[in-house]
C-alpha cells in the first residue's frame, strides 16, 4: 500500500511532539502487586517523551515541546533526551510545579498496576505561550497526544500548535493516547483502566479530529473517538471528520491502515501482522509502535514497511522491563525483522540484547588519558614496605583524584581525561571522581586470580545493578590460548557471565588482558582477542600491553572486521619508565584503534612511597604524580600529531 503522504523539505527536524513528560518508577519484582513492590528502575516516561526519544534512536530528527520541574527529575529529562538526540530547546523548565511521576507494577501478562501522579504537573502547564511558530514551522511533522486536549490550557497551546502546522505545510500526527484517569474519569489509584465510554472525551477528541493527516489508535481508542460500541461503526464516524490516514493498532494481531473509505470488516482493510513475541510489559508498545511507524512514515516508505518496522518495534518493546530505554535502534531492529520467526523470546537473544547496548547513541571518546589507580594488592605492598598503616591508603587514592582534576585543569582535558579506581581502597575516591564527565572504570577481579573471580561476589550482575551508570566495568584477566582447557573454559565461562551481565545493566566492559610468562605476548593478546569474538563476546574497551606496530595494524584489522561498535583500546602501562612508554606510544601512532593509555605505577609509585614513608607531604604527591601524567599526556599528543 504506498504512503501517499508529502513532507516539506529542506526541514531542520522530522517530528516534534507536544504531551507528557514524565519520569517512570518500573518495579523491579515481577508477579506482586503494585503495593508489594521493594524496589523501582527509574526511566523516561510519558506517551510524548517515549515518542521523542524512540524517533531520536531510530534516527529521526526529533523534537520535545513541553514542560519539566525545576528539580532533578526535570533536569533527567533534560539530559536523557539530549543525549538521545532529540532537541529539547523548547521543553520550559517550570519554576513552579514539579516533573510529572508514574510508577508501574508488572503483576502478569495482562495486569500492569498504574499510578499517574500529574496534580499540577509541569507538563499539564504547557499552554499557548509554549508554542513557537518559527519551530513548528522547522519540522517535518507535528505529534500531539489525545491527554493535551484533556483540559482547556492544554487544548489551547495544542490547537495553536495546528494551526501553525497547517499554516506551513507541516503533516500533523494524532495518537488518541485515551488514560481515563487523565480525563478525571477514575479514581486516583486506577492508571490501568482503559476502556470507559465518555460522551464528553468523545465530544472532545471528535472536535479535534479534522486537524490531523494522521490517525493512530487501538480499537478501543477509536470505538471512543467514535462514540459507537463496535469499531467498524466508530471508524466510519471518525471517517466522517477527518480525511486522515488511519492506523488502528491490533495487538499481537498487528496492525491495519485504512487510507480511504471504511471496509464492511478490519480484515478488509490493508494489514500486517505482528511478530509473535514473550510479553514482559505491554506499557510503552503504542510508543514503540508509533515511532517505529513514522521513521518508515516520514521517510516516504510505504505502508507495508512503516507497519513492519512498527509492530516490531512494539514488539521490543513488550519483551523488555521499560518504555523509552526499551526503544530498538535502526541496527537491532533490522536484526530482529531479519530473524523474527525464531526470535519468539529477544530479550534472552544475546545479538540483540548487545546490539542494544551498543548501538544507541553513546558519548565519544577520542583521544583518553587514564590515571590508573586502582591496584590493591600492590599498593598494600607498598604500604607494608614503607612502613606505614593499610588505613592511609584511602587517603592516597583520594590524593591521586586531585591529581586527575588538577591534569585536566591545567591542561584543559574535559572530555579526554579518565581515571581507574578500586572500591576496596578508593571507595571514597570513586565517589568523588563520579559525577565530573570523567572516563572512570572501576575493576570486579580480585587481584591475581586465575580463573578470575569477581570480588564482591559471584552474582555479578546484582552487584552492578547498585552502581552509577558511568562507571566503566573493568576486567583484568590472565588468559593462555594454549591453557589446560579446564582452566581457559572456566576463564572464559566468567567472561561470558560478565559479559552478560554488562548488556543487561547497561554499563560498558573493559576487558584487560595480560598474556602468560614465557610466551610472546604479542601472538598470545591476538589470539586471545580472536578466541573472545569467536566466543561472540565483544567488550566495549580492550586494554592491552604495548606491542610492535606490526601488532597493532593486526589489532586494528581484528576489530574493525570483528566489532564495528568497539570504543577502541587503550594501553597499559605495567610499571614501564616513562622513557619506555613514550617509545611504545610511537608504535602505535597509527594505530586506527588505540584511543589513549591507562597507566598507573609507572605515575604514582615513587611519589606514593615517598608519601608513605613521610618524605614528602600532600601537595608534592599530587605534583609529581600531575607532573609525570602530564609528561605522558604530552609524548602522547606529540606523536600522534607527528
Amino acid at each position: 500500500m504506498k504512503n501517499q503522504s508529502r513532507f516539506a523539505s529542506g526541514r531542520t527536524h522530522d517530528v516534534v511532539s507536544i504531551g507528557r513528560l514524565a519520569v517512570d518508577l518500573y518495579a523491579n519484582q515481577y508477579g506482586c502487586n503494585l503495593e508489594d513492590t521493594t524496589s523501582f528502575a527509574k526511566y523516561l516516561g510519558g506517551s510524548s517523551g517515549n515518542l521523542a526519544f524512540g524517533c531520536a534512536r531510530l534516527g529521526l530528527r526529533s523534537a520535545m515541546i513541553t514542560r519539566v520541574g525545576n528539580e532533578q527529575m526535570g533536569r533527567f529529562l533534560l539530559r536523557t533526551l539530549a543525549n538521545e538526540g532529540c532537541d529539547v530547546s523548547q521543553i520550559k523548565v517550570d519554576p513552579v510545579r514539579l516533573t510529572a511521576l508514574a510508577i508501574l507494577g508488572i503483576k502478569d501478562r495482562q495486569t500492569f498496576p498504574l499510578l499517574f501522579y500529574r496534580n499540577n504537573c509541569a507538563d499539564m502547564a504547557f499552554c499557548v505561550d509554549d508554542v513557537d511558530e518559527s519551530f513548528i514551522a522547522s519540522c517535518k511533522a507535528l505529534h500531539i497526544t489525545g491527554t493535551h486536549f484533556s483540559t482547556p490550557t492544554v487544548r489551547a497551546g495544542s490547537l495553536l500548535a495546528l494551526t501553525y502546522a497547517r499554516k506551513h505545510n507541516v503533516r500533523t500526527v494524532l495518537d488518541i493516547d485515551y488514560r481515563p484517569v487523565l480525563w478525571g474519569l477514575t479514581t486516583p489509584g486506577d492508571g490501568e483502566t482503559r476502556n470507559i465510554p465518555s460522551p464528553v472525551v468523545t465530544r472532545e477528541i471528535q472536535e479535534i479530529l479534522g486537524h490531523f493527516d494522521l490517525i493512530v489508535g487501538t480499537e478501543d481508542e477509536f470505538i471512543i473517538a467514535g462514540g459507537k460500541p463496535e469499531l467498524m461503526a466508530a471508524l466510519r464516524v471518525v471517517r466522517e471528520r477527518t480525511a486522515a490516514t488511519l492506523v488502528v493498532k491490533l495487538g499481537p494481531l498487528g496492525c491495519a491502515v485504512i487510507d480511504g473509505a471504511i471496509p464492511e470488516r478490519i480484515e478488509d482493510a490493508f494489514s500486517v501482522p505482528s511478530p509473535r513475541v514473550e510479553v514482559l510489559n505491554v506499557l510503552g508498545a503504542g510508543d514503540g509502535f508509533l515511532a517505529g511507524f513514522l521513521a518508515g512514515w516520514l521517510r516516504g516508505a510505504d505502508y507495508g514497511d512503516c507497519c513492519r518496522r512498527a509492530n516490531a518495534s512494539g514488539a521490543l518493546v513488550v519483551s523488555r522491563h521499560a518504555c523509552a530505554p526499551a526503544m530498538p535502534t535502526e541496527a537491532e531492529l533490522q536484526y530482529f525483522l531479519d530473524n523474527a520467526d525464531t526470535l519468539t523470546e529477544p530479550a534472552n537473544d544475546s545479538t540483540l540484547n548487545w546490539l542494544h547496548h551498543v548501538t544507541p547513541r553513546r558519548r565519544a571518546w577520542n583521544d583518553v588519558f587514564i590515571f590508573a589507580f586502582d591496584h590493591r594488592s600492590q599498593l598494600y605492598d607498598l604500604a607494608r614496605q614503607a612502613g606505614a598503616p593499610e588505613k592511609r591508603l584511602p587517603e592516597l587514592k583520594r590524593l591521586l583524584v586531585e591529581t586527575v582534576a588538577r591534569t585536566e585543569e591545567r591542561l584543559q582535558l574535559h572530555g579526554s581525561i579518565g581515571a581507574l579506581i578500586d572500591d576496596r581502597y578508593g571507595e571514597d575516591a570513586l565517589h568523588t571522581a563520579t559525577g565530573r564527565g570523567w572516563w572512570l572504570g572501576r575493576p570486579v577481579e580480585r587481584p591475581g586470580s586465575n580463573p578470575v573471580i569477581f570480588e564482591l561476589g559471584s552474582s555479578i550482575g546484582s552487584v552492578l545493578a547498585h552502581w552509577p551508570r558511568e562507571q566503566v566495568v573493568k576486567c583484568l584477566i590472565f588468559f593462555d590460548p594454549d591453557d589446560q582447557p579446564d582452566r581457559r573454559l572456566a576463564q572464559e565461562s566468567q567472561v561470558r557471565t560478565l559479559w552478560e551481565a554488562t548488556n543487561q545493566t547497561g554499563h560498558e566492559l573493559l576487558l584487560e588482558l595480560i598474556p602468560p610468562k614465557g610466551c610472546c605476548p604479542s601472538g598470545a593478546i591476538l589470539r586471545t582477542m580472536t578466541r573472545f569474538y569467536n566466543l561472540d563476546i565483544h567488550p566495549d574497551w580492550w586494554k592491552l600491553p604495548p606491542t610492535t606496530a606490526e601488532q597493532w595494524a593486526r589489532i586494528d584489522e581484528l576489530i574493525e572486521k570483528r566489532d564495528p561498535y568497539s570504543r577502541g583500546v587503550v594501553m597499559l602501562g605495567q610499571n614501564a619508565p616513562i622513557e619506555q612508554l613514550a617509545a611504545s606510544f610511537e608504535a602505535a601512532r597509527h594505530s586506527r584503534t588505540c584511543r589513549g593509555f591507562a597507566v598507573g605505577r609507572s605515575i604514582f609509585q615513587d611519589p606514593a612511597r615517598d608519601w608513605l614513608t613521610g618524605q614528602i607531604g600532600d601537595a608534592e604527591l599530587v605534583e609529581r604524580c600531575a607532573r609525570t601524567f602530564e609528561e605522558l599526556i604530552d609524548a602522547w599528543r606529540r606523536i600522534r600529531k607527528g
